[in-house]
């Protein structure tokens, strides 16, 4: 076995040199054992976005579902400037006039170009945007215009929107970090998939009860945080 300062050199190329320093740090200086812990790390990423996943396609369907079924204007409510997620949304805030709804349409335009076509349907840019999305549409800025006529309809009668918005914005922070390949090995990281997952079979429960159970039976975060070598 070659010593631990050898294989050093290229797992540093590979991962960086901070990136590989802080498992180092956390395995006390041993090598093989900080390799261990980035596979399990990778591991553990994997198995969050698996549930992440799940939950991300249900959101986006169920959304899509709800307001086209309450929306009335002549073309799908995405491509539509007057629906409630593309109209200007404009509030005042530290003396200057936003409009809340331009995130929304800049991420609707570069899903749109994304598809590569001259027509693309709803499906296809569905399909291309980000969890942050449909995160956004839950938040306060959409209570009055989206939440109240028409995104409550997906959820149970009297669903708070505020923990809603919670839940989902947990379960995207985790999403970014495991998509991004961050270290996920502390106590706090850990504890945080953790809430995540909660969060995930809460909010699934609520959109689709079938749906939550399949999560909770497929789900292999419990048996990967169970197998950290640290």
């Amino acid at each position: 076995m070659p010593a631990a300062a050898e294989p050093i050199d290229w797992v540093q190329a590979w991962l960086s040199p901070g990136r590989w320093q802080r498992y180092l740090d956390h395995c006390g200086g041993d090598a093989d054992q900080a390799l261990e812990l980035y596979e399990w790390n990778v591991s553990l990423s994997g198995a969050v976005m698996h549930d992440i996943a799940h939950i991300e396609v249900a959101l986006r369907n169920v959304y899509d579902q709800t307001i086209s079924s309450r929306w009335q204007g002549n073309r799908h409510w995405l491509f539509d400037g007057a629906s409630p997620v593309n109209a200007p949304l404009l509030r005042s805030r530290g003396g200057r006039t936003l409009d809340l709804n331009a995130r929304n349409r800049a991420s609707i335009s570069d899903a749109t170009r994304r598809v590569r076509s001259s027509s693309p349907t709803p499906g296809q840019v569905i399909t291309e945007l980000p969890f942050g999305f449909w995160r956004h549409l839950t938040d306060a800025a959409h209570e009055k215009t989206l939440w109240i006529p028409i995104l409550s309809w997906a959820f149970p009668h009297r669903a708070d929107r505020r923990q809603i918005e919670r839940k989902l914005t947990l379960i995207n922070s985790v999403r970014n970090r495991a998509s991004h390949h961050e270290q996920m090995f502390d106590v706090r990281r850990q504890a945080e998939v953790v809430r995540a997952e909660d969060a995930i079979i809460e909010v699934a429960e609520m959109l689709l009860p079938e749906l939550a159970t399949y999560i909770a039976t497929t789900s292999t975060v419990s048996e990967v945080i169970r197998r950290n070598p640290a």
